[in-house]
């Protein structure tokens, strides 16, 4: 049996296994160390735009801490994008406030303006303004950040801004991540760099950066004994994960190149195929990093469905998957209010993410064209 050729698998750089090596003979095992302190140093430099940033257990972790450092808590609102992954959402419910869902736009898939616009007007006329707004670049495409920035600005609600799967897309050439008021980052094993499991929380401000850390740390006051005058968590990343991204961010900008290149494979197989359309960039404001290629199927058009052809590579050992299923149609959320239309609920009926990983071999290519080709033929 062919090995399976998965959706977005690690890719190590090589110099990884260094900095891990260095921490086990430096006995620098805990959730502190120069590997933890040297990555987010690493990331900093990347991100440019005066970027203060605290590595954590994950991007979930960061969006937790977020939404605790805008002061969210029980009884509040937090509007957030609704065509996203659940861990976007889940923390506003970890602080007892409740998720306002707001649709996407067909240009980027991310959160509409007009519609969190209508949202927060809303939300205000029902005497509740929220708290923040969770935005997400979806797929790594930013998503219409001065529309955004604007509506934030206008309405004085900051944004937390989920940049999970979009470390190295930029708009207007600057880093994403740096744009919302706090930013998050996610170094799980399928993203475009992995610590393992990992994630950052980004800020202009350090004092916000200590704040983090300080709550992600089980909020230790000084104090020669354990005192705690606020409720802490255990989410700082272990200089053992942060070795793997100090390792990984030397490879960053090659893995960018890399997942790009991928997009630019499959509108290549997919070029002028009457049905299909590849999800690219709209705009010359917009680049992303191609962190997952998706397509649209249109079946009446072409006669098969994204379900269809997902099997049909599933047989091949070739992993496909559906995008997101928008939160709004989540069982667990389906009482949290939506603003919107139909539009994530289209991406979602008529989208399929393919194989996208930086690690890709030419055989492996060579099998995804061949088995997407055959398929195509069938219908052609």
């Amino acid at each position: 049996m062919k090995n399976k050729i998965y959706l977005s698998s690690p890719h190590m750089g090589g110099s990884e296994r260094n900095y891990v090596t260095n921490a086990f003979d430096t006995n620098w095992i805990a959730p502190l160390g120069p590997n933890v302190t040297g990555f987010e140093k690493d990331i900093e430099t990347y991100l440019g735009n005066k970027s203060n940033v605290a590595a954590l257990s994950s991007g979930t972790a960061a969006i937790h801490l977020a939404l605790i450092l805008l002061d969210v808590s029980k009884g509040d609102e937090v509007i957030c994008q609704s065509m996203t992954f659940s861990a976007s959402a889940n923390p506003i419910v970890y602080q007892g406030a409740t998720p306002i869902f707001v649709d996407s736009e067909p240009e980027t898939w991310n959160i509409c303006p007009l519609h969190l616009e209508e949202a927060i007007k809303d939300r205000i006329k029902n005497g509740k303004k929220p708290k923040a707004i969770i935005a997400v670049h979806l797929y790594g495409m930013p998503y219409k950040v001065d529309e955004v920035i604007a509506i934030s600005k206008k309405y004085e609600i900051p944004i937390i801004e989920d940049s999970a799967e979009a470390l190295g897309s930029t708009y207007k050439s600057q880093n994403c991540g740096t744009f919302g008021d706090i930013g998050v980052l996610s170094f799980n094993g399928n993203k475009i760099i992995t610590t393992s499991g990992g994630g950052a929380l980004v800020t202009k401000n350090p004092d916000v950066k200590q704040k983090a850390i300080f709550l992600a740390t089980q909020a230790r006051d000084t104090a020669p004994h354990y005192q705690h005058s606020e409720i802490g968590y255990n989410y700082r990343l272990s200089n053992i994960c942060a070795g793997i991204g100090r390792g990984q961010m030397e490879v960053l900008d090659n893995h960018i190149s890399l997942r790009r290149q991928m997009n630019a494979f499959y509108q290549e197989i997919f070029h002028d195929i009457e049905g299909v359309s590849v999800f690219t960039e709209k705009s010359k404001d917009l680049f992303s990093n191609h962190w997952l290629t998706c397509i649209l199927i249109n079946q009446q058009k072409i006669g098969f469905s994204p379900s269809d052809l997902r099997i049909h590579l599933a047989s091949l050992q070739i992993e496909s998957r559906p995008l997101w299923k928008p939160m709004h149609l989540q069982p667990v959320y389906k009482e949290a209010p939506y603003y919107g239309k139909n539009i994530s609920e289209k991406l979602f009926a008529t989208g399929l993410c393919l194989p996208s990983g930086s690690n890709l071999t030419n055989e492996g290519k060579n099998r995804i064209k061949i088995g997407i080709q055959d398929f195509l033929n069938k219908y052609l």
